[in-house]
């Protein structure tokens, strides 16, 4: 890498690694999360060509070219793939083995904070974590992950390599190593287009939720009910809905009603959002479903870091503020 742009990057050498520069594991895991260069040179804050250096000697390492051009875009090579699975763990060892001393100061801490959560809870609390993240460690990073439909099924992975997990629980998040604290609770609420004559006068029937169009996100054809939380209280519901648009998102569903003659469930407190915005009506269930209760979940490992402890609070902290 030489001193031609990493030279803020502090070496830890010991004598298992003699002759590696452990620089390259911070360069490997920005290259392998942007899977470009320039982008990763920006993130490390070192130029373009001393990233672009660095990938050359991880190319040597690995004898492989790690990044490969495919229809005018980086996409990662096989070993990269893999490489991709253990690096965050990696490097989360290293920094909090040299942080386990220091009490962290948020004011001066440069760390990097990852959490997946999904857009639904991005629009709950989303701007009040970022405003205090903003004021209190304005050095640090926030980095948010959509939650994907997957999330579940692979949350003993995906806990061990980000600070946490905002969501609520199915039976894959009773792992004994992970740890968790309620941020906010919600209810669920049926919505339809503010101009859908057939509601007008009236309230939803059981009758209209099994005969109505549906936007459900997440919805799996094959396999009813999912492990998704609305899948689950459509089932409680009775239904197995009409679904004429699936989506890959919560606070898409509202915009993918409005002008519609669809109906959707979706959380009381993203349909809130929108009034005034959006011409949806919300519209009271005919039947009592489970109430929504959202937690930060984390690894068993982070229990005794200074730095994440303070992290969590900061969440909480933002949960509290954002509730209604």
């Amino acid at each position: 890498m030489g001193r031609s742009g990493l030279d803020g990057l502090v070496t830890f050498v010991s004598s298992s690694l003699a002759g590696i520069d452990l620089n390259l594991l911070l360069v490997l895991r920005e290259l392998l999360r942007e899977r470009n260069v320039t982008r990763a040179a920006e993130h490390l804050g070192v130029t373009q060509p001393a990233a672009s250096a660095a990938l050359s000697r991880l190319r040597r390492h690995f004898n492989d070219d790690l990044l490969v051009r495919r229809r005018g875009r980086y996409e990662l090579s096989a070993l990269a793939v893999q490489l991709a699975e253990q690096i965050e763990a990696v490097c989360d060892g290293v920094e909090q083995l040299f942080a386990t001393a220091e009490e962290a100061d948020p004011a001066t801490s440069r760390r990097e904070f990852r959490l997946v959560i999904g857009d639904y809870g991005i629009t709950v609390l989303g701007a009040e974590l970022a405003r205090l993240m903003s004021g209190a460690a304005p050095h640090s990073r926030l980095s948010l992950s959509l939650a994907r439909e997957g999330l579940a099924a692979h949350i003993a992975q995906t806990i061990q390599t980000v600070d946490g997990v905002i969501s609520s629980a199915t039976i894959h998040f009773h792992l004994p190593e992970m740890r968790s604290i309620e941020l906010f609770r919600d209810r669920w609420v049926c919505i339809a287009a503010a101009d859908n004559p057939r509601f007008k006068a009236r309230g939803l029937t059981h009758e209209d939720l099994t005969t109505s169009t549906w936007v459900v996100p997440y919805h799996s054809d094959t396999r009813f009910p999912s492990s998704i939380p609305v899948s689950g209280q459509l089932a409680l519901l009775g239904l197995r809905p009409v679904v004429t648009v699936r989506v890959d998102s919560h606070a898409a569903v509202p915009h993918l009603v409005a002008g519609t003659e669809h109906i959707a469930l979706v959380q009381e407190r993203l349909a809130a959002s929108l009034r005034g915005r959006l011409p949806i009506r919300v519209l009271e269930c005919p039947q009592q479903t489970d109430p929504i209760v959202h937690r930060l979940w984390w690894h068993e490992r982070h229990e005794d870091d200074h730095a994440h402890q303070w992290f969590r609070e900061l969440v909480t902290k933002a949960a509290r503020a954002a509730a209604p």
